[in-house]
């Protein structure tokens, strides 16, 4: 009777160990799972902004574009030589159409970067 109250106790010691890291392993995974979430967030906060600066970045090269086939096309119905100021502009718009579109790839290499991120959370 002795021996089966020891093994009985020794039992009961042993759950009570193994509820003791459960527990303590419950709380860590709860951390990472808060700072996981955390990171989401992060992300996704990131992701929004970076979408909000790839629009203006296309609305800024859409203007840029309409500008330089509006002055292509006074150009080709004007008949006449480039005016060394619109040659500028046009040399101007150009620079800047061609700096918005690697600007424009560069978000979007960052973007697949943040969206693969956040598919391995």
């Amino acid at each position: 009777m002795d021996d089966s109250f020891k093994l009985l106790e020794e039992k009961i010691r042993k759950a009570a160990e193994r509820m003791r890291q459960l527990a303590a392993e419950n709380q860590s995974l709860k951390a990472d799972l808060s700072k996981a979430q955390g990171g989401l967030h992060e992300g996704i906060r990131k992701l929004e902004a970076a979408e909000k600066r790839r629009e203006a970045a296309d609305r800024q090269r859409e203007t840029a574009e309409k500008a330089r086939e509006a002055a292509d096309k006074q150009l080709r119905e004007g008949g006449r030589g480039a005016d060394p100021e619109d040659a500028e502009q046009l040399e101007s718009f150009s620079r800047e159409v061609k700096q918005l579109r690697r600007e424009r790839e560069e978000i979007r290499i960052r973007l697949g970067k943040m969206v693969d991120a956040l598919e391995g959370l």
